[in-house]
């Protein structure tokens, strides 16, 4: 495969404000980030698939190595394939309550109220999920940080979503080779992340939990 041609430049877009509104803009965000929260009890309401789309959008401008921007996102409205995707993910949530977990990530995990029943993948209105590729299309092409790339782009669309005033879910069940086979993927892609996305259900309840304080995070040199 030959060479891509390395890229041009052009100038920065880049508008900088005063620190007043710096200030104020990140505590705005930072708010608004505080109020995020995983959500396990959606609405069945339908959502503007325009502002999902325009989300993904923006998560695609993430950072990448080298630019390989090796994220697939899939957008899954159709209930027949949100029934396979539960099916297939509670067949390896059974598997992980039932004996691979080791009993001590059980243990964190009660005070949850989780378990290997997930009807939220089908009572969800859309479901996303993300795929890291290991390289292009053209088996020569490599790509780079694919982990890093990707994980900065699910924070960046997670992000987007929340403030686009949607509800979402980080759902990992492990392995997830089954949503490469229900939904037709390639070979060079693995799932990364599925994503649940819509409206909280009325009366919707989450834990009750602490993030830990700017000093137990943060070190300064």
């Amino acid at each position: 495969m030959p060479d891509r041609p390395a890229p041009r430049f052009h100038p920065l877009d880049f508008r900088r404000e005063p620190e007043d509104q710096m200030l104020a803009r990140a505590k705005a965000l930072r708010e608004e980030l505080t109020r995020r929260r995983s959500v396990r009890d959606f609405s069945p309401e339908a959502v503007p698939l325009e502002v999902i789309r325009e989300c993904i959008r923006g998560a695609a401008t993430a950072p990448s190595g080298a630019n390989k921007q090796p994220w697939t996102f899939v957008l899954v409205t159709d209930p027949a394939l949100k029934r396979e995707i539960r099916l297939g993910a509670e067949e390896e949530e059974r598997a992980f309550y039932g004996g691979r977990a080791p009993e001590k990530w059980l243990a964190d995990l009660r005070g949850f109220g989780t378990d290997e029943h997930k009807p939220f993948l089908e009572t969800v209105p859309a479901l996303i999920a993300v795929f890291a590729q290991s390289r292009g299309a053209d088996a020569a092409e490599r790509h780079y940080y694919v982990a890093e790339s990707v994980g900065i782009a699910c924070g960046m669309l997670i992000t987007a979503l929340h403030h686009a005033g949607l509800a979402t879910l980080t759902h990992t069940p492990s392995p997830m080779k089954f949503l490469g086979k229900i939904l037709g993927r390639p070979d060079h892609e693995r799932p990364y992340l599925l994503l649940p996305v819509g409206y909280p259900a009325e009366g919707c309840e989450v834990p009750a939990i602490e993030k830990k304080a700017l000093e137990e995070v943060l070190v300064e040199r």
